[in-house]
């Protein structure tokens, strides 16, 4: 079991290095002129040279790259192209809110799906047929459509949560949960119906196996064939699943950050990109990978845990 984990900790932490990279040479073609854009069209040439110097960007691409990877394995993210404040000084307030949002999120859909998913395996084909009819629409229903829905009515209509902003925590609990009512619904809302519909079906295939007619020929209860069988068996596949909802949800949340306003790392993320702030850029795609590698080893560590065939190998 130690051997596997080890090696799936290894790829992991190989993302850390190779999404980094992806995203420095995308951004890093795409034409533009980092230091006129900061200085403005009215800059000197002098200006606008001086500048490119002081932020490296007269030196080859290649250079560069490895300038910020060895700083960055040095915990040094570097500055912003614009404002020249460090990376992570700009990211460090942003991440809570990101969190938030995010694992709100995680909760959210994990919790309810599951119940969901029992509920309609339990409860017979009416209650099924109704949750593939829910898991359709929410699979289709795009999270900013959902969020806009949100605001107009339960903000706008029936004035129950904020339709923006962030409280931080620390200023008032309650009003930090209402801020995050909205946008954790929409970015979890797909995650419910996928996260039911593929309980059901585990949960469905563990009842109409062999084993479990064995259980039921020796006297087992329907409650104890589900609940402690039934759903043991489910839970690596789901587990599996939550850990690519969540994946999913990292993207997810720049969306639904700015339709909310909240200064977290996906709001930030459009904002550097449009400014053509690489270092920043760079530090966010650092950050959402550190959190997808920490998702991915306790995703194994649950499934080595539920599967004793992993736990042998």
């Amino acid at each position: 079991m130690i051997k596997t984990l080890a090696w799936r900790l290894l790829g992991s932490l190989a993302l850390l290095v190779l999404v980094p990279t992806v995203t420095f040479f995308i951004q890093a073609i795409v034409p533009t002129n980092i230091a006129r854009s900061v200085l403005g069209l009215n800059a000197s040439e002098e200006a606008v040279a001086a500048l490119n110097e002081r932020l490296g960007l007269d030196q080859p691409l290649i250079v560069r790259y490895f300038d910020w990877l060895g700083n960055a394995l040095q915990g040094n993210l570097g500055v912003s192209y614009t404002t020249l404040e460090p990376v992570q000084s700009i990211l460090a307030p942003r991440l809570p809110v990101s969190l938030s949002v995010i694992i709100g999120a995680l909760v959210v859909f994990t919790v309810v799906g599951l119940l969901l998913g029992i509920l309609s395996a339990t409860g017979g084909r009416a209650v099924g047929t109704l949750m593939d009819a829910v898991s359709s629409i929410g699979i289709a229903v795009p999270n900013f459509w959902l969020a806009v829905i949100l605001i107009a009515v339960f903000a706008v209509q029936l004035n129950l949560f904020p339709a923006t902003g962030y409280v931080d925590p620390a200023v008032s609990f309650p009003l930090w949960l209402a801020s995050l009512v909205l946008p954790v619904i929409a970015l979890a809302f797909a995650g419910i119906t996928s996260v039911a519909k593929q309980t059901r079906d585990q949960m469905l295939l563990a009842i109409a196996s062999p084993y479990a007619r064995t259980l039921r020929a020796n006297g087992a209860s329907e409650t104890s064939l589900v609940y402690k069988h039934a759903l043991r068996n489910a839970a690596g596949p789901v587990i599996t699943v939550i850990g690519i909802i969540f994946v999913g949800a990292l993207s997810g949340s720049v969306v639904v950050e700015n339709i909310f306003v909240l200064p977290g790392l996906g709001s930030q993320a459009l904002q550097s990109t449009l400014q053509h702030d690489l270092p920043v850029i760079q530090g966010i795609a650092v950050y959402f990978t550190v959190i997808v590698v920490i998702v991915n080893v306790l995703i194994d560590v649950a499934t080595t845990a539920l599967n004793p065939k992993v736990r042998a190998a």
